[in-house]
């Protein structure tokens, strides 16, 4: 999951823990306007209309770049559609901007001439997370297998920042999105794996208090609860 979808299963009272985590810097999440659009920067999008998956890290990109432009969320018309509609919306002239991640910042770059004029590089967390079922934690022989997978999704992040050719290939296999798609996406990440800390939990803990004081979460959340660190020493070793 990225750096949203734990805030809202939080929420909704899941039964979860975040038991791995990485950054991929913030360059991928953006905020796109279809080519040849008059609007320049974040603070023309009030009154437009932006399309975002709700609940996705792109959500919090959006939210995170209103704030910083001076816009409330409600001061834009919001679509809550997914990368495929989304795309088919943005490219037939239904929406102002997308609010996106890779590799579909890219897809949008390439396929429909978007142009990003903004990114969440040094303004969002950039965090992925891999997430257990409290069930698959309270089994012992679940959990072992656990400890040897996230250290494998660890080594496999590492490489896939010092090969990114190599992983563009995989990504366009998995995906089938054309391999310039996905190497345009794999550039702008930077992977680098992260200990679940108390940092970890401040940054998330802030994120849930913007969507609740923005009316998009029930009430106060506390995250902490869903984030343990018990598999640190095999994902980072601290």
């Amino acid at each position: 999951m990225g750096n949203t979808p734990p805030l809202f299963a939080a929420a909704a009272k899941g039964e979860f823990q975040a038991v791995q985590a990485a950054t991929y810097g913030g360059t991928g999440d953006a905020i796109v306007v279809p080519k040849g659009s008059p609007i320049k920067s974040v603070a023309d999008l009030k009154g437009k209309t932006v399309g975002v998956a709700e609940g996705s890290s792109a959500n919090y990109n959006l939210l995170a770049q209103l704030d910083k432009a001076g816009l409330k969320y409600s001061d834009v018309k919001v679509q809550n559609l997914q990368p495929a509609d989304a795309l088919a919306a943005f490219s037939s002239g239904h929406l102002d901007a997308w609010a996106i991640w890779e590799p579909f910042t890219s897809q949008a770059e390439q396929e429909a001439g978007a142009k990003v004029i903004a990114t969440g590089k040094g303004l969002v967390n950039g965090y992925v997370f891999q997430i257990a079922s409290q069930a698959a934690l309270d089994d012992p022989a679940t959990t072992a297998a656990l400890k040897d997978y996230v250290g494998r999704i660890a080594k496999a992040q590492v490489w896939s920042q010092t090969h990114k050719e190599d992983w563009a290939k995989v990504w366009s296999e998995e995906t089938g999105l054309s391999e310039d798609i996905t190497l345009a996406a794999t550039k702008k990440r930077d992977v680098q794996l992260v200990p679940i800390s108390q940092d970890v939990i401040d940054s998330e803990q802030g994120m849930a208090d913007a969507f609740t004081e923005n009316g998009l979460l029930p009430g106060k959340v506390d995250v902490a609860p869903f984030f343990t660190d018990k598999f640190n020493s095999e994902t980072t070793g601290k």
